[in-house]
Protein backbone atom coordinates (compact mmCIF):
# COMPACT_ATOMS: atom_id res chain seq x y z
CA UNK A 1 0.00 0.00 0.00
CA UNK A 2 1.05 3.61 -0.44
CA UNK A 3 -0.18 7.08 0.48
CA UNK A 4 -2.62 7.37 -2.42
CA UNK A 5 -4.13 3.91 -1.90
CA UNK A 6 -4.49 4.55 1.84
CA UNK A 7 -6.38 7.77 1.14
CA UNK A 8 -8.61 5.97 -1.34
CA UNK A 9 -9.35 3.13 1.07
CA UNK A 10 -9.81 5.06 4.31
CA UNK A 11 -10.17 8.76 3.47
CA UNK A 12 -8.36 11.44 5.44
CA UNK A 13 -10.88 11.19 8.30
CA UNK A 14 -11.62 7.48 8.64
CA UNK A 15 -14.15 6.11 11.06
CA UNK A 16 -13.26 4.24 14.22
CA UNK A 17 -14.10 0.97 12.46
CA UNK A 18 -10.89 1.38 10.39
CA UNK A 19 -8.70 2.19 13.38
CA UNK A 20 -7.26 -1.28 14.01
CA UNK A 21 -6.43 -1.80 10.32
CA UNK A 22 -4.66 1.57 10.18
CA UNK A 23 -2.80 0.80 13.42
CA UNK A 24 -1.66 -2.54 11.96
CA UNK A 25 -0.45 -0.90 8.74
CA UNK A 26 1.41 1.77 10.73
CA UNK A 27 3.03 -0.83 13.01
CA UNK A 28 4.17 -2.78 9.94
CA UNK A 29 5.67 0.38 8.48
CA UNK A 30 7.46 1.16 11.76
CA UNK A 31 8.79 -2.39 12.09
CA UNK A 32 10.14 -2.59 8.53
CA UNK A 33 13.58 -0.94 8.48
CA UNK A 34 13.81 -1.11 4.68
CA UNK A 35 10.72 1.01 4.00
CA UNK A 36 11.46 4.59 3.08
CA UNK A 37 7.96 5.84 2.20
CA UNK A 38 7.65 8.55 4.81
CA UNK A 39 4.62 10.03 3.05
CA UNK A 40 2.74 6.76 3.59
CA UNK A 41 3.82 6.58 7.22
CA UNK A 42 2.71 10.19 7.77
CA UNK A 43 -0.74 9.72 6.20
CA UNK A 44 -1.38 6.75 8.51
CA UNK A 45 -0.46 8.99 11.46
CA UNK A 46 -2.76 11.73 10.15
CA UNK A 47 -5.61 9.21 9.94
CA UNK A 48 -5.09 8.08 13.54
CA UNK A 49 -4.88 11.74 14.61
CA UNK A 50 -8.24 12.35 12.91
CA UNK A 51 -9.82 9.36 14.66
CA UNK A 52 -8.57 10.84 17.94
CA UNK A 53 -8.04 7.93 20.34
CA UNK A 54 -5.57 9.00 23.03
CA UNK A 55 -4.10 5.49 23.13
CA UNK A 56 -2.74 5.95 19.59
CA UNK A 57 -0.33 8.67 20.72
CA UNK A 58 2.39 6.15 21.57
CA UNK A 59 2.16 4.40 18.19
CA UNK A 60 2.42 7.76 16.43
CA UNK A 61 5.38 8.58 18.71
CA UNK A 62 7.08 5.35 17.60
CA UNK A 63 6.51 6.38 13.98
CA UNK A 64 7.97 9.82 14.67
CA UNK A 65 11.00 8.25 16.35
CA UNK A 66 11.61 5.56 13.69
CA UNK A 67 14.45 7.57 12.17
CA UNK A 68 15.60 11.14 11.64
CA UNK A 69 13.52 11.58 8.48
CA UNK A 70 10.27 10.41 10.05
CA UNK A 71 10.97 12.74 12.96
CA UNK A 72 10.61 15.61 10.50
CA UNK A 73 7.74 14.11 8.50
CA UNK A 74 5.46 13.41 11.46
CA UNK A 75 4.30 16.72 12.92
CA UNK A 76 4.35 16.89 16.71
CA UNK A 77 0.69 17.91 16.69
CA UNK A 78 -0.20 14.45 15.36
CA UNK A 79 0.62 13.09 18.82
CA UNK A 80 -2.42 14.91 20.21
CA UNK A 81 -5.45 13.74 18.24
CA UNK A 82 -7.34 13.46 21.53
CA UNK A 83 -6.25 16.97 22.52
CA UNK A 84 -3.09 18.27 24.15
CA UNK A 85 -4.26 18.14 27.78
CA UNK A 86 -5.89 14.70 27.43
CA UNK A 87 -2.68 13.36 25.87
CA UNK A 88 -0.54 14.80 28.67
CA UNK A 89 -2.86 13.31 31.31
CA UNK A 90 -2.86 9.93 29.57
CA UNK A 91 0.94 9.81 29.38
CA UNK A 92 1.35 10.91 33.01
CA UNK A 93 -0.96 8.10 34.13
CA UNK A 94 0.62 5.56 31.79
CA UNK A 95 4.17 6.04 33.02
CA UNK A 96 7.19 4.19 31.70
CA UNK A 97 10.25 5.33 29.79
CA UNK A 98 8.52 5.89 26.43
CA UNK A 99 5.70 7.87 28.01
CA UNK A 100 8.20 9.98 29.98
CA UNK A 101 10.26 10.74 26.87
CA UNK A 102 7.13 11.70 24.97
CA UNK A 103 5.89 13.88 27.85
CA UNK A 104 9.19 15.72 28.00
CA UNK A 105 9.13 16.28 24.25
CA UNK A 106 5.53 17.53 24.26
CA UNK A 107 6.23 19.90 27.14
CA UNK A 108 9.25 21.31 25.29
CA UNK A 109 7.13 21.82 22.17
CA UNK A 110 4.09 23.24 23.98
CA UNK A 111 5.10 26.95 23.96
CA UNK A 112 5.90 26.82 20.25
CA UNK A 113 3.77 24.15 18.57
CA UNK A 114 0.60 24.10 20.65
CA UNK A 115 -0.29 27.79 20.94
CA UNK A 116 -3.99 27.96 20.03
CA UNK A 117 -3.85 24.27 19.00
CA UNK A 118 -6.94 23.20 17.11
CA UNK A 119 -7.39 19.67 15.82
CA UNK A 120 -9.95 20.92 13.31
CA UNK A 121 -7.48 23.47 11.96
CA UNK A 122 -4.79 20.83 11.54
CA UNK A 123 -7.20 18.49 9.76
CA UNK A 124 -8.14 21.38 7.47
CA UNK A 125 -4.45 21.96 6.72
CA UNK A 126 -3.97 18.29 5.85
CA UNK A 127 -7.04 18.38 3.60
CA UNK A 128 -5.46 21.27 1.72
CA UNK A 129 -2.07 19.56 1.60
CA UNK A 130 -3.48 16.29 0.29
CA UNK A 131 -6.01 17.97 -2.00
CA UNK A 132 -8.89 16.24 -0.26
CA UNK A 133 -12.28 17.35 -1.45
CA UNK A 134 -15.23 17.13 0.94
CA UNK A 135 -17.08 13.90 0.28
CA UNK A 136 -14.16 12.36 -1.60
CA UNK A 137 -10.43 12.44 -1.97
CA UNK A 138 -7.85 13.20 -4.58
CA UNK A 139 -4.11 13.33 -4.57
Amino acid sequence: MNEEKALQEFGLEPGSRDRERIRTLLQQEIDNPSTMDNDYLRILCVMLFAIGHVEDTQLIWQAKRKNQDTGSYVDVQLLCGAGFEDTITYLEQLGGQQAEEQLQYLRQCEPYDFVDFSKEEWISRYKQYYGVIEGGSSL
